[in-house]
């Protein structure tokens, strides 16, 4: 009885150690150079991760990405190996961007902080909102904000296939356009999270692809200090600095932008629209 207890477990054991072994093989193939599946761009020190509003699905974060100025411009026509992380506007020089608008409850209060402190930002624009709101989308036009595309409906770029990934992004401009009557000439992926179906048909759009290099997770609502901690600490020259105006309760951030815009502009920054 013993003995066959005994061969049992030792069975056991050879099969828990394949399963372990087999257990290791994807993650392994999944690193090798065979790997096709969706680009990935990398990601700046310090970022955090990748902003998932509440209810969406998060996607993996990315290894760091190359320090600013290191990618050369691509040729006319070719698609970008990555988006932008930085603004290139001289030293002190930083953008603020807000994201998943508009919204009638949000984008007017952060509207009147940047009218206050005589500041611009671009705002990413969900398609679908942008028709609920096209009154708010003119608003932030007529301020002299920039208006970016952010996707239909903020989809996860690198689930779709290429011409879903199409549809959303030229369903999204043909929303802002019709509302502000001008085309966007900025895209934003959602969730940072970028395909070579979106970058190539960012270059055939004449869209500059844009990430950002600071997150404070906003969306998350961490709490206005960890917020401002986290902007504050974070910030540097080039630095594209990312927040939310819609896909959730935004007063946190609506909080944090009174403290960090003051105290950026003590500390001589200066802000660009990216």
């Amino acid at each position: 009885m013993s003995r066959r207890l005994m061969l049992i477990g030792s069975g056991g054991l050879v099969l828990g150690l394949a399963a372990a072994v087999v257990g290791c093989a994807p993650s392994k193939l999944a690193a090798s150079s065979l790997d096709t599946g969706p680009t990935r761009t990398t990601r700046p020190a310090g970022a955090g991760a990748r902003s998932s509003p509440p209810g969406r699905k998060p996607t993996r974060v990315p290894p760091r990405h190359p320090k600013p100025g290191h990618t050369a411009p691509p040729a006319d026509g070719a698609a970008p190996a990555e988006p932008v992380y930085y603004v290139d506007g001289g030293p002190k020089t930083i953008a603020l961007t807000i994201d998943d608008g508009p919204s009638p409850l949000y984008t007017p209060q952060v509207l009147q902080i940047l009218e206050r402190y005589r500041i611009t930002a671009s705002f990413s624009m969900i398609g679908e909102n942008v028709t609920y709101y096209p009154e708010m989308a003119r608003e932030v036009a007529d301020a002299g904000h920039m208006i970016v595309n952010h996707t239909w409906n903020h989809a996860d770029l690198a689930l779709l296939t290429a011409s879903q990934t199409r549809s959303e992004i030229a369903s999204a401009t043909d929303a802002i356009h019709t509302a502000v009557g001008k085309t966007p000439t900025m895209f934003r992926a959602p969730y940072g999270a970028w395909s070579r179906a979106a970058l190539e048909y960012c270059a055939s759009a004449k869209l500059t692809p844009l990430d950002w290099s600071v997150d404070p997770r906003d969306w998350a609502m961490p709490g206005v200090r960890e917020i401002v901690t986290n902007i504050m600490g974070n910030t540097r020259t080039g630095s594209i600095i990312l927040e939310h105006d819609g896909g959730g309760n935004r007063s946190e951030t609506v909080a944090a932008l009174k403290i960090v815009i003051p105290r950026l502009l003590d500390q001589g920054y200066h802000f660009t629209t990216a």
